[in-house]
């Protein structure tokens, strides 16, 4: 039986939202998924599609959700739907949110010094999302996050104090993780500000692989 994913995309443009999400839509095709594409977050709110969805890939930065989507997207997931998404798609999605907050583990505050070189280093290689994946450098931004002990970190990423900083040792913050909540699977990978960065071969491999994953 085909599986259903839904793709929503949306929210700030300075993510490139459709054109972010369109690198992987045929990926999921290839992979012997229905895929339905949404540019609202109002189909959450639709019970009998996403109780019918396999995978929802979520890239909507900011905005707000209504407490019917929200409720929506919550019972799919804990009755089985994966969610999936990278960068500020997923994890800073709904700021004032604080029941999305929870489904996906953690919320962006920083990016301390903007585009940056850093490193993404991998700490669960034996997972099968990460396997054979090396630590990588990338030129971009540097998500620093409130999290919570239920995620499964994958990768982190280190962001050390410069010069007039107010903060005094090295913060390590996830980079890719996952999650179960109820039935459902959560992926997320934080890495992804530019257009390019998700076309690097690790990160790519990494979010492909965590999609599938997470898919019912």
């Amino acid at each position: 039986m085909t599986r259903r994913a839904l793709v929503v995309r949306g929210g700030w443009d300075g993510h490139a939202p459709e054109e972010a999400a369109d690198l992987f839509v045929p990926f999921l095709r290839e992979h012997d998924l229905d895929v339905t594409v949404e540019g609202s977050l109002e189909v959450y709110a639709d019970t009998e599609f996403m109780a019918s969805t396999d995978l929802v890939v979520q890239c909507w930065t900011m905005g707000d959700i209504l407490a019917d989507e929200l409720r929506g997207l919550r019972t799919a997931v804990a009755a089985g739907t994966g969610f999936a998404g990278w960068h500020g798609g997923i994890v800073d999605s709904f700021r004032m949110a604080t029941d999305y907050l929870q489904l996906v583990g953690a919320q962006f505050v920083a990016h301390p010094g903007g585009i940056v070189d850093h490193t993404v280093s991998i700490t669960r290689p034996e997972h099968p999302i990460v396997e054979g994946v090396h630590d990588f450098a990338l030129h971009s931004e540097q998500y620093w996050l409130l999290t919570d002990p239920l995620n499964e970190v994958l990768a982190t990423t280190t962001i050390t104090p410069g010069p007039g900083d107010e903060w005094h040792a090295p913060v390590t913050s996830p980079a890719v993780w996952t999650r179960r909540w109820g039935a459902g699977r959560v992926f997320v990978a934080t890495p992804g500000h530019h257009l390019a960065d998700l076309e690097t071969p690790a990160l790519r491999t990494i979010i492909e692989r965590g999609m599938l994953w997470a898919a019912r």
